[in-house]
């Protein structure tokens, strides 16, 4: 490949997956998980989780397979590692200041907890994050997908014999989902990356099929049913919101925080799996001129993907924050209310934390890679964790 190819439609689904989150967490504050069939769907759009690591598989994955393929050179990992932390490390840092400071929080030690959450460790040694920071947890797994990227793809070269062979690279991550099904079968912790690895690995598969259709020699018929599929952007939606509906039944589980059985568990991990592929499948394999295309490519939807990250950081601190100040109620209020408050709020505040902390440390990264000679440029604006 002459030229890297761009995913507009991305930045949208990486906005549409945050306000997802930012509604989950609304309606469970609100007390509307419990208010029947339409609160265990509001609980299942946790579900704007899994998006996010679907597009993290992509996106992250795309260029170390691109240059499979082409018999390329790569990033150093020192170059990949500097990328990763300026794209989320300030952001985080910011907003646990903001949380622990700001959010008044449950008796414990303090001091050890702040260096825990500032460190990123402390989801390892107590699931019950700090106040405003629940959200975290999907972070913490995201950043050991960056640890483990480069040695994945390391290994993936390896089991390719340093040539592009897509079936070999299939069998690896159908090895990787195997690993995360017995995973959960072994009732091992759900605190860490092996739980998640079939949506990282359904991103990484999404990759796997552009690289063979750009390439000319994706003829097989599993790739013609994606592209297929992919096409009809209103056929992936419905049968996504199918999908969301059967995860919306007992089978994954109840519509709390209780903990989940193990057959729960593995019907909730491929149930997500099918509706984050097929509503981002249409933005990777789809065409790049239909109307669809062009509505996901709108600039004002793909600047929300951009500061979605902020977004997803610091809702939870506004939620704690500005929903007892404005009289709602915990586990008693009116959700759509607050929803809609909490958005709004939450989106002026993402819109400050991108221009003044996201966007110029990025910038300033690329300015580094651009003093230094880098050429290479990446296939889209920006990932979330």
């Amino acid at each position: 490949m002459t030229t890297r190819p761009t995913f507009p439609g991305l930045d949208t689904m990486r906005a549409i997956a945050a306000i997802v989150v930012v509604a989950t967490h609304t309606c469970f504050w609100s007390g509307f998980y419990s208010r029947g069939t339409l609160g265990v769907a509001a609980h299942r759009l946790e579900v704007g989780v899994p998006i996010f690591f679907v597009l993290s598989g992509f996106l992250l994955a795309y260029p170390y397979l691109a240059r499979l393929r082409s018999g390329s050179s790569h990033d150093g990992i020192g170059q990949y590692a500097v990328k990763r932390v300026a794209r989320i490390v300030p952001v985080y840092l910011v907003t646990v200041v903001l949380a622990l400071a700001l959010v008044r929080q449950d008796p414990g030690a303090v001091l050890p907890r702040w260096f825990a959450n500032l460190l990123m460790y402390d989801y390892y040694l107590d699931e019950n994050l700090p106040r405003g920071l629940a959200q975290m947890w999907s972070l913490y797994i995201e950043v050991a997908f960056y640890v483990a990227l480069p040695a994945l793809m390391w290994l993936a070269v390896v089991v390719c014999g340093r040539r592009w062979r897509p079936r070999r690279l299939l069998l690896l991550l159908g090895a990787l989902t195997l690993l995360n099904l017995g995973w959960l079968l072994a009732d091992l912790s759900l605190r860490a990356l092996p739980a998640y690895l079939l949506w990282f690995g359904v991103g990484i598969t999404m990759a796997v099929a552009h690289l063979e259709l750009s390439g000319g020699s994706g003829r097989g018929r599993a790739l013609r049913v994606l592209t297929t599929l992919a096409a009809a952007p209103g056929i992936c939606w419905l049968m996504a919101v199918a999908a969301f509906a059967l995860a919306s039944t007992p089978l994954t589980g109840p519509a709390s925080l209780a903990p989940r059985s193990t057959g729960e568990l593995v019907m909730r991990l491929v149930l997500y799996a099918v509706v984050a592929g097929l509503v981002v499948l249409p933005s990777v394999l789809g065409p790049t001129d239909s109307r669809y295309a062009r509505a996901m490519a709108t600039p004002w939807a793909r600047h929300l993907g951009h500061i979605s990250y902020s977004l997803f950081c610091i809702h939870i601190v506004v939620l704690e924050l500005v929903a007892p100040a404005l009289g709602f109620q915990l586990f008693n209020s009116n959700p759509l209310l607050l929803f809609v408050v909490v958005l709004a709020i939450s989106l002026a505040a993402a819109e400050l934390l991108y221009r003044l902390v996201e966007k110029p440390v990025m910038e300033l990264v690329h300015r580094r890679r651009r003093h230094q000679g880098a050429s290479r440029a990446p296939i889209s604006t920006s990932t979330h964790a």
